[in-house]
């Protein structure tokens, strides 16, 4: 039986030399094959915010120098639709890539202690929906949101199934329903509904910046900031935020609207535009606080809006669920309530969308192609190279080909919306849009139908769908063909009800 053997050790200065020569292979190796660092994303969006109300869409008497000077410096697309005219459903397709009716959720949401609440029961985004936050959440991202939900109360639900902690995101304060006041609102923070002081736009971006402060820098973020603002009331604003309006002529966009309320209208227009111009100054300051942190190299900045809005075009304020601001009331129908006129127009459809993308997008970068809301799910995992969720349905499409400039097939623009108004007046509304005709048809009473040559009429001013040239009913046929195509392939109910005029 022989002795065992001895180790042998080395000297110190060989272990030395091998440590030394293995850190330096080691950093050669990081050199050589650098690990990919994901981008942060900050999603600012607002309410009620249609697209003509900035400076670069060639406004002047909007006064929104951050939201110009962020556009200058990025993407912007002058053609983003909403799939549906008001917020609930908007932020629906939104979040999961897919039309609101998908998710029975036709028209805006009503909170606790609001008549159609109770009358109608508490609905929600379905928690069988896989939302472009959980998506991410998925591949390591931090979430947070701050600012407006809107997809169901939970304040009045044990299991809480509709707050967005329960969608995805890791951190939420904000809104419990779809309003609150513009100064001095109740919100939630922490799990706590508690009153808090100041107006609510600065609040909201209080809580940004110091989420932005907070957040581990060793992983990437998807922060969401979702402003009240525009959506009414409008004031107060701050003094600053009211200054440019407060001796300004404003001049309406159809001045010459039969029997318009033109003292109204410019009123209202005063203070619609002073609350957007409240959102411009927040944005200032996140835009800041990225800099202060020395984050913005690798943060993507978007800015949208959950739907459009009217000012007097076509004689009618407000959005989707419009309302005349005319001198004379007209009175109610069937099925419309007295002054109600519900729409899609593009006006009401129509919204900002701003993505600035470090090392990507281009100053001054403009994208006239189209682009809806249900587009946003696949683009934003394109955008930090996360694989779409498998056994999911989206209806979107990723406009990140758009961005860099590496498109290899024909863009298709045609658009395709919804909106059963069922809250106060009942219209079921579904349009189809090309770049050059648009067909809206009401398939509760089809009198309503309209139709538009946007490519000779943008402000949707000549309805023609009474119009019997042969020219006009092939654009008919077609559009209605495309629609009904649509309806079918996103199991609208609708579809099985049309029937065709003889």
């Amino acid at each position: 039986m022989g002795f065992p053997r001895q180790k042998k050790i080395m000297p110190p200065s060989a272990i030395h030399f091998l440590m030394s020569f293995c850190c330096a292979l080691l950093t050669m190796y990081s050199c050589a094959m650098p690990v990919e660092v994901k981008p942060n994303i900050i999603f600012i969006y607002t309410d009620d915010q249609a697209y003509w109300t900035t400076g670069n869409s060639g406004n002047l008497q909007a006064h929104t120098p951050n939201t110009d000077k962020l556009a200058a410096e990025a993407a912007v697309f002058t053609n983003s639709f909403v799939t549906t005219p008001v917020c609930s459903p908007a932020r629906a397709a939104l979040m999961t890539g897919r039309y609101a009716s998908e998710w029975g959720i036709y028209d805006f949401i009503p909170q606790a202690g609001h008549r159609l609440f109770d009358e109608g029961g508490n609905i929600g985004l379905d928690t069988a929906s896989i939302t472009f936050s959980e998506a991410m959440k998925g591949q390591g991202y931090y979430t947070g949101l701050i600012g407006k939900w809107h997809l169901g109360d939970w304040t009045t639900d044990p299991a809480q199934i509709y707050h967005p902690l329960n969608h995805g995101f890791d951190y939420f304060m904000g809104l419990t329903g779809g309003g609150v006041s513009p100064v001095d609102p109740i919100l939630e923070k922490d799990r706590l509904i508690q009153p808090f002081k100041g107006l609510t736009v600065d609040i909201i971006t209080d809580e940004a910046i110091e989420f932005l402060q907070n957040t581990v820098t060793q992983q990437p973020f998807l922060l969401c900031i979702n402003y009240r603002e525009p959506h009414t009331k409008w004031l107060p604003v701050a003094d600053e935020d009211w200054a440019h309006f407060e001796n300004l002529d404003i001049q309406l966009p159809h001045p010459d609207f039969p029997d318009l309320d033109t003292e109204k209208a410019k009123r209202r227009m005063k203070e619609y535009l002073a609350s957007v111009s409240g959102v411009d100054r927040s944005l200032g300051r996140i835009m800041n606080t990225l800099q202060d942190l020395n984050i913005q190299g690798n943060t993507i900045v978007i800015y949208s809006s959950d739907n459009g809005y009217n000012m007097g075009h076509n004689g009618i304020e407000h959005k989707g669920n419009g309302w005349w601001i005319t001198n004379k009331i007209p009175p109610a129908t069937e099925n419309l309530a007295a002054n109600s006129r519900p729409n899609m127009y593009d006006h009401s459809l129509r919204v900002p969308v701003i993505i600035k993308w470090p090392g990507v997008t281009s100053p001054g970068q403009v994208i006239h192609e189209t682009m809806s809301s249900v587009d946003w799910f696949p683009t934003l995992l394109d955008m930090v190279g996360c694989p779409l969720p498998a056994d999911i349905t989206l209806r979107g499409r990723s406009v990140v080909p758009l961005l860099t400039g590496n498109l290899n097939q024909v863009w298709d623009n045609d658009f395709y919306g919804e909106y059963s108004m069922i809250h106060y007046s009942r219209a079921y509304l579904r349009c189809y849009r090309t770049p050059e005709w648009k067909l809206v048809k009401d398939f509760l009473d089809p009198k309503r139908d309209e139709l538009y040559h946007l490519a000779v009429d943008p402000e949707e001013m000549n309805n023609l769908i009474e119009d019997t040239k042969e020219e006009i009913e092939m654009v008919k046929e077609l559009l209605t063909i495309k629609m009904l195509s649509k309806m079918r392939e996103i199991g609208d109910s609708l579809y099985n009800e049309y029937e065709p005029p003889k």
